[in-house]
């Protein structure tokens, strides 16, 4: 691992792909959220059958039995089963399945989704609320969408006019400030053998502080000199590649400067360039089953793609999936993580349909990624090549970190479907437990050299 509603279908409907970006939304959009809109732009109600219920805020205090910096205990003990979903009635259920969930049912026998009651858990602070209030008035793209203007700390969108907005508002969603982690990745072969890849990573969010050192020593997106996130990552092991460093500042406007990324040898003791860090070149600890940008589900600039923003739909997808916290040898299991420690709910999500530019290059030449409405986290995603086969398919079940709160993915996993492999980012039961408000991070530590020391120590 390495780097880092009915109401509104005339709306989306309006994103056509390879449009220019859209002005900001008038005012009495934008007072629509945290009325008929939750904060975060999804439908505050529920949906006709109760399936889905309406938004209540969310979780925002942890659970009983959780100890602040320990593990985080599941909020919802006692819900049951609902029914499981696997490759003999997968077809019941397809109308709320994902085209790359119904493949993997239908290929893989063990292949199952348990299905829980629907919990619309996701919170976060309210400040970020009140900064999507502004931004969903004030936000504007560059012209080649490749940049954005006037926003700050929220997602920049909430209310999107078409899809790369619905991309950016994953791309900067709230994450905290600082933050520290320790974790594994693991390579899984098709009889389940897998190798494992530890990591240490550490960085700043500097736009969902906002800052550059501190919460709010910067009051405007152009003070953050173009750098949206800071971030690190240290190779543990295995031994052969311990002490590997990734140095990443990545940018809000990619025309003006791109991604900037350094890598630190240490056979050589020497830090270079890494251009490579970016688009569909292999992502470093994947044993090549993910590129670059399917870190995070997805990252980096937006400029190969064109994004067409579909209707919404009510979709099958992971939540609040907090046993997915497991050992490894337990969660590891030959085609796919093993379905006993899966929760899936049903979530209305922001459909995006992105296609390759004519001209550009990328192995992957469709994605269609499923966006969940209540915290914007891409939750799945479709993958195909370029002859429209599909190719890949990404999930990240979404939890709430409810003592912060911020709700991301709990963990990520790509399967192949070509090679029956599959590839799982953020393993954490079996490390020192991650802080997501690290104060010690401080940014004089993202620079070639203070990488250079720090792979010499």
């Amino acid at each position: 691992m390495r780097l880092v509603s009915a109401a509104l279908a005339g709306l989306m409907l309006a994103g056509l792909a390879g449009a220019p970006a859209f002005a900001k939304v008038p005012q009495s959009e934008a007072d629509r959220l945290g009325k008929d809109l939750t904060p975060m732009g999804a439908i505050k109600a529920g949906n006709a059958d109760g399936s889905i219920p309406a938004w209540d805020g969310g979780l925002t205090k942890p659970p009983a039995g959780y100890t602040p910096g320990g593990k985080y205990v599941d909020p919802f003990p006692g819900d049951q089963v609902k029914f499981v979903i696997d490759g003999k009635n997968v077809d019941q259920y397809k109308d709320k399945l994902s085209a790359g969930s119904i493949a993997v049912l239908k290929l893989y026998p063990t292949a199952k989704l348990r299905v829980f009651q629907t919990r619309r858990s996701c919170a976060l602070p309210e400040r970020v609320y009140e900064a999507n209030k502004k931004n969903a008035a004030t936000a504007t793209l560059t012209e080649d969408n490749n940049g954005l203007n006037d926003a700050l700390l929220g997602n920049p969108f909430p209310i999107p006019q078409n899809g790369v907005e619905a991309i950016w508002n994953h791309r900067l969603r709230y994450r905290g400030f600082k933050f520290r982690r320790y974790f594994a990745s693991a390579a899984v072969n098709r009889d389940g053998s897998f190798t494992l890849f530890k990591n240490e990573d550490f960085g700043i969010f500097h736009y969902n502080g906002p800052g550059l050192a501190t919460v709010g020593d910067v009051s405007d997106i152009k003070q953050l000199k173009n750098i949206g996130i800071s971030y690190i990552n240290i190779t543990t092991s295995p031994a052969r590649l311990a002490g590997s460093v990734i140095l990443v500042h990545d940018t809000i406007n990619a025309k003006e400067m791109p991604r900037q990324a350094w890598a630190y040898n240490p056979g050589t003791r020497r830090i270079l360039r890494a251009p490579e860090l970016a688009y569909d070149n292999p992502l470093y600890n994947t044993d090549g089953l993910a590129t670059t940008d399917q870190f995070d589900m997805y990252n980096g600039a937006t400029d190969r793609y064109n994004f067409e923003l579909l209707p919404k739909r009510e979709i099958y997808m992971g939540y609040n999936n907090y046993a997915v916290d497991a050992k490894y040898k337990d969660l590891l299991t030959p085609s796919t993580l093993n379905p006993d420690y899966g929760r899936y709910e049903l979530h209305r999500a922001w459909v995006v349909d992105s296609k390759l530019k004519e001209g550009s290059s990328h192995v992957f030449g469709r994605r269609t990624f499923y966006l969940d409405e209540d915290s914007w986290n891409i939750a799945q995603v479709d993958i195909y090549d370029k002859r429209g086969e599909l190719y890949r398919v990404q999930e990240g079940p979404i939890s709430n970190a409810y003592e912060l709160p911020l709700c991301s993915s709990a963990l990520e996993v790509t399967y192949d479907l070509q090679s029956g492999r599959y590839i799982v980012f953020a393993l954490k039961n079996e490390e020192k437990q991650f802080n997501l408000n690290a104060t010690d991070v401080d940014p004089n530590q993202f620079t070639p050299d203070a990488v250079r020391r720090l792979g010499t120590r």
